[in-house]
Formats: C-alpha cells, sequence, structure tokens
C-alpha cells in the first residue's frame, strides 16, 4: 500500500529534493518502472523544475536516474524520525516520548487485535464471525481473559456444520483454523421400505426396476413428486410384499431463461481517473487524512483496510484504510435488434451454463424471441438428460 510506504519512509526518513533539467516526464517515468517511490510532486512554472520527496533507502537509486537523464538533484530538507532524533537527540522529551511508545506497544501485545480465521479448502461457513464474536473472542480483549477451550465447546454446540475447530493466540493474532463438516444426505437403511419417486418434471427415457415395480414407461410425462418405482413386488404364486427399492431412471428435463434487453440503454463506464483518500483507524476510531469531497460526478468507491504489525503476528490497534474513487461517467449505447438479441442470448446462456453444468448432458436448445419496439425479450431453454429418482420411504 502506497500510504504505509510513505509512513514507513517517515519513520526511516526521506528528503525533499529538487530536479531540474529538459528531461523531468522521462526521469518520472523511469522512476515509476523501477519502483522508486516519489510523493508530493509539484512542478514549477516552464516544467524545468520539479520538487518531490523521497525516502532515503531510494535516494541512490534516484540520483542515478538523474545522471542518466542528465537532470540536477538537489537536497532541499531532510525530514523524518531518524532526523527529529538526531537534531533533539539531547533532549529529555524525545527519551520520554521513546519509553511511551515502547511502553504502549508492550502494553498493546496484551490484547488481541486481529481475529484470522482460516477454513479448510478456502470454504465458506455463514455467519460464523458472528459466532465467534458471541462465543467471547472480540478485537480488543485481553488474552488472560480469552479461554479458547470454552470458545470451542461453545460453536461445537452452536453449529453443526463444522467437524473441528482449533484457536491459537500467537502475538497479538487470534489464528481460528475451521474443517468444514459435510452435509451428510438422509441415510435410509437398506432394511427400510421405499419407493422411488421423481425429484424433478420431465419425459422418461429410461427405467429399470432391479427391485420394486416400475409404475411408469418411457415416454410417459411426469411431475415432481409422481412414483416412479414402487417398493412392491409379487409374483405368480405370492401375494404382494414390500421391499426397498432399487433401480435406474432417465429423463429429459427443461431450463429455461428470460432476458429483456433494451435497444437504448445509459451505461456506466469507468474513465481512467482516480483519486485515493486515506484514513488512520485506532482501534474503533478513525481519522479523515482528507476533508474535501471527491471532484467526480459519478463515481465507484473501493475500500481496503490494512491493519498495521510490527512482526508477523503482532498487530497493533492501528489500521489503515484506503478509500479509491473511480471515476465513471454515464455512455448512451444503442443496440440493433441483432445486437440486442445476441446479448440476450449470452446472458441466458451463462445463467443456464451455470445451473445445469452437474446435472447432466445437454441434449437439446430453443431460442424463443418476442420483439417490441424498445426491447428484445429472449427466452432460451435448455433439454438436459439426467437422472430424476430419488428415495422415499413408505409410511403405512
Amino acid at each position: 500500500m502506497e500510504f504505509a510506504k510513505i509512513i514507513l519512509c517517515y519513520m526511516l526518513g526521506y528528503v525533499r529534493v529538487t530536479i531540474e533539467g529538459y528531461y523531468i516526464e522521462r526521469f518520472i517515468n523511469i522512476c515509476t518502472n523501477n519502483k522508486i517511490l516519489i510523493w508530493n510532486i509539484k512542478r514549477e512554472k516552464g516544467g524545468l523544475k520539479i520538487f518531490l520527496n523521497v525516502g532515503l533507502s531510494d535516494y541512490r537509486k534516484l540520483v542515478q536516474v538523474a545522471k542518466k537523464t542528465k537532470c540536477k538533484v538537489k537536497i532541499l530538507r531532510k525530514k523524518g524520525v531518524p532526523f527529529l532524533l538526531n537534531r533533539y537527540r539531547k533532549r529529555k522529551i524525545f527519551a520520554l516520548f521513546l519509553i511511551i511508545v515502547i511502553s504502549l506497544i508492550l502494553m498493546s501485545s496484551n490484547y488481541i487485535w486481529n481475529i484470522e480465521i482460516q477454513i479448510e479448502e478456502n470454504q465458506e461457513i455463514e455467519g460464523i464471525e458472528e459466532d465467534i464474536q458471541q462465543a467471547g473472542l472480540i478485537i480488543g480483549k485481553a488474552k488472560s481473559k480469552i479461554s479458547t477451550s470454552d470458545i470451542i465447546k461453545q460453536i461445537r454446540l452452536k453449529r453443526d456444520d463444522i467437524s473441528w475447530i482449533g484457536i491459537e493466540l500467537k502475538g497479538t493474532n487470534a489464528i481460528v483454523r475451521i474443517v468444514k463438516a459435510n452435509e451428510a444426505p438422509e441415510i435410509i437403511d437398506e432394511n427400510d421400505y421405499t419407493n422411488i419417486i421423481a425429484d424433478k418434471s420431465g419425459i422418461i427415457t429410461k427405467i429399470t426396476a432391479q427391485n420394486g415395480t416400475a409404475k411408469v414407461q418411457v415416454g410417459d410425462t411426469v411431475e415432481k413428486g409422481t412414483l416412479l418405482i414402487e417398493g412392491t413386488m409379487s409374483g405368480k404364486y405370492t401375494d404382494i410384499r414390500y421391499v426397498h427399492s432399487i433401480g435406474e431412471i432417465e429423463a429429459k428435463v427443461w431450463y429455461t431463461k428470460c432476458e429483456k434487453v433494451y435497444y437504448n440503454q445509459t451505461q456506466k463506464e469507468y474513465t481512467n481517473k482516480e483519486e485515493n483518500k486515506y484514513k488512520i483507524k485506532i482501534n474503533n476510531f478513525e481519522i479523515n487524512l482528507y476533508k474535501t469531497l471527491s471532484n467526480f460526478e459519478i463515481y465507484d468507491t473501493i475500500e481496503e483496510e490494512k491493519k498495521v504489525k510490527i512482526f508477523s503476528d503482532l498487530y497493533l490497534p492501528i489500521s489503515i484504510k484506503k478509500i479509491t474513487n473511480k471515476e465513471q461517467k454515464n455512455v448512451e449505447k444503442k443496440y440493433s435488434v441483432e445486437e440486442a438479441k445476441n446479448i440476450g442470448i449470452q446472458k441466458a446462456k451463462q445463467q443456464l451454463d451455470d445451473e445445469t453444468k452437474d446435472n447432466g448432458k445437454k441434449v437439446g436448445e430453443v431460442i424463443n424471441t418476442n420483439q417490441t419496439e424498445e426491447y428484445i425479450e429472449v427466452n432460451v431453454t435448455y433439454e438436459i438428460l439426467e437422472k430424476i429418482g430419488t428415495e422415499e420411504k413408505i409410511q403405512f
């Protein structure tokens, strides 16, 4: 994050310099390409001289670029903590300030300032953050008052979608590791008497009853809930007896999506302009480092928050928020009938592909359109060959 790097430069020291020459633009481009952080750039009238800040660690690289572009470099001011400490090294106030800072860091190390949730295979568990907080693991709480075993017990009792959970406190970081439980289908005992019913509507293309009696034939249209294989069997010389149905049923199933596309549309498009604003967050208190509103009339806002840490697991109750406003403009789009039709087909097909990717084999596709003066309505239907039977216990 650019702002974090600037803060680091302030801590390690930076210089305010002037760059003078005929190839200023080339100088800036080379610095950017070589990832030399320069900021607060101001140009003097005429364009042959600029003022900028650069960190001490990048200063030598900047001088090399200046030589390459035949520009002159002159240091105007030296700034940052090292220079302040050097200037006032004999003053007691800085020694006191340093002691206070170290003391605050040591005090904050007794609290939790970051909670990191790691779920196996990057799966998602809805509401787990709230449950962890309600169980007692919250940011700003003293580590001495946190019982990881109690928190684990509370969460395990509350949720049945977690097979394992562990909590580790490292520095000021709490690492919560979770293994999600696999969703188990309803287990039906092989000794139970069952029917097989349709879980979807369609036209039967194949039915094989290995155990039980088929109640539909190939070519029959069935609705969801229709009895396909009954859990009964009878012979020429035997009475009807109940069984656990076993069989395979295949059917053609139809899925349809509709999209309406207007010929005249107003769409938002990004320009190449953006502005960055920053906030410093200390626990729940926020400090705005900007006071002006956005210069853009229409824009999209993206927020990023990065917590400050000294070492890998020693977080501080401080975070830096970066607010990026990306300018947008309204663009009037006019589509022909054919263009609008293709857009509608593409959108509908994308939805159908996502919905049916695991269902079976696509064996047919039908596209219908309804055209008006303002829009075209596109209906796309997929014909999918898939298995539709599911077991159901026989209730006596």
